[in-house]
């Protein structure tokens, strides 16, 4: 389990999938993107709306139960990609690099792109945004919910 939590806003996701597309244009251009099933398709579409990059593809590998690892498991090839030639892959997070293993080996001629980077998966990323500590969970906008949190004078004294 994660010894810390980092929360990340729909305003700092989308900067960071902006900072990201300026990393990947001398990269580029693009033949198409594919999105990593789940957690990849925002960013790709941001990517894909600034990169001026019609055809999106994805790919759904399956790792995680919760917080647990489970053994990968492709349950969506991306098929209009063929080996990955021209093509960017874009995720929101390599971690331990299971999964970015797995569409690397689906895709060795693409371009591997992600916002977050662990250390331990950050062989398989060509490009990220920012480097995160490897103990720390990342807790996304679509997995979070804004709660009501009542003035602090209101919840007693605790003096």
């Amino acid at each position: 389990m994660a010894r810390s939590y980092a929360t990340v806003t729909w305003d700092q996701l989308h900067r960071d999938a902006r900072t990201l597309v300026t990393k990947l244009m001398p990269h580029g251009p693009f033949r198409g993107i594919v999105a990593v099933s789940r957690g990849g398709l925002i960013p790709a579409a941001i990517v894909a709306r600034e990169l001026e990059c019609r055809l999106v593809e994805s790919v759904s590998v399956a790792t995680y139960d919760e917080e647990e690892r489970a053994k990968p498991h492709v349950l969506k090839p991306p098929a209009a990609a063929g080996d990955g030639a021209g093509f960017l892959i874009v995720d929101d997070l390599v971690d331990s690099g299971v999964t970015a293993g797995v569409v690397r080996d689906l895709l060795p001629r693409a371009h591997f792109a992600c916002l977050y980077a662990k250390p331990a998966g950050q062989r398989l990323a060509d490009t990220w945004v920012v480097e995160v500590p490897q103990e720390t969970w990342i807790l996304f906008p679509w997995d979070t919910a804004p709660l009501f949190v009542p003035p602090l004078a209101k919840q007693g004294s605790s003096g």
